[in-house]
């Protein structure tokens, strides 16, 4: 859970979590942020930033889809309903199978 503390002024901090990354991630996202002059801290919330942007988007394109074939299904159906149902005329024939 996210904490907040409090600055010399009064007014809150923004809120702090912890992370544990594995040594090759570290060292990658430090190298990421010394090549864009940013602070290590800085540099993973951008990147979380970005990685939470790309997954709403990605997350409401797939729940347009899934209301998309729903609404395809139920036009299916509401089209089956309303068409006119029809009796068979006479008696059903019975299928003959030839004997050899």
């Amino acid at each position: 859970m996210a904490t907040r503390q409090n600055s010399s002024n009064g007014k809150q901090k923004s809120p702090r979590i912890q992370v544990v990354l594995p040594e090759d991630l570290c060292e990658a996202l430090a190298a990421l942020a010394e090549q864009e002059s940013r602070t290590v801290s800085n540099m993973a919330k951008v990147l979380i930033q970005e990685g939470v942007t790309r997954y709403e988007s990605s997350s409401n394109s797939s729940h347009r889809e899934l209301e998309a074939k729903k609404n395809k299904t139920q036009d299916f159906i509401t089209a089956l309903e309303k068409q006119k149902t029809q009796r068979l005329k006479g008696l059903p024939r019975r299928l003959k199978f030839k004997r050899n």
